[in-house]
């Protein structure tokens, strides 16, 4: 986080394309598409999913492709997810970076009860890889560090 003097354009499109992936992802995640989702990451990229942000461990990990998809498929349970992405910040080191970005993530819950909505107010710590000219997630650690569950009225 800072202020440039100079920005290469090299560096101006990788910034870009690591927006553009951070965005992707919620696309994605709200749009149910478990498969596209799961290609944002490297071969062998991980998210590790700590539902505590002072938690050692987290809650939830989740390697490579396979597992992604299986993991992002829970979405499902909810009538509608919405995820807002704010603030992010890259730190480029050739064909590597690193990053953090602010999500609020809605999701609709229909339950005997009645509809809630739960949102979880989530901090993305990222370390992404470029391959082949295209930059993925290496490791997303997905903190949440707080939620907020209510009625929601149709």
């Amino acid at each position: 986080m800072g202020t440039h003097a100079t920005i290469t354009l090299e560096e101006t499109d990788d910034r870009l394309a690591i927006r553009e992936l951070i965005d992707a992802y919620a696309h994605f995640a709200d749009r149910r598409r478990p498969d596209e989702q799961a290609a944002l990451y490297a071969d062998d990229g991980r998210t590790l999913v700590y539902t505590d942000p002072a938690a050692l461990k987290p809650a939830q990990v989740l390697t490579g492709h396979a597992e992604h998809i299986e993991g992002f498929r829970t979405l499902s349970e909810y009538a509608a997810t919405m995820h807002f992405n704010g603030q992010s910040s890259i730190a480029l080191d050739g064909d590597r970076a690193t990053g953090q970005s602010y999500c609020l993530a809605h999701h609709l819950l229909d339950t005997e009860e009645g509809r809630t909505l739960l949102v979880l107010f989530i901090r993305y710590e990222d370390n992404f890889i470029k391959r082949d000219g295209t930059w993925r997630f290496a490791e997303r650690k997905l903190l949440i560090d707080w939620t907020d569950s209510r009625p929601s009225h149709p």
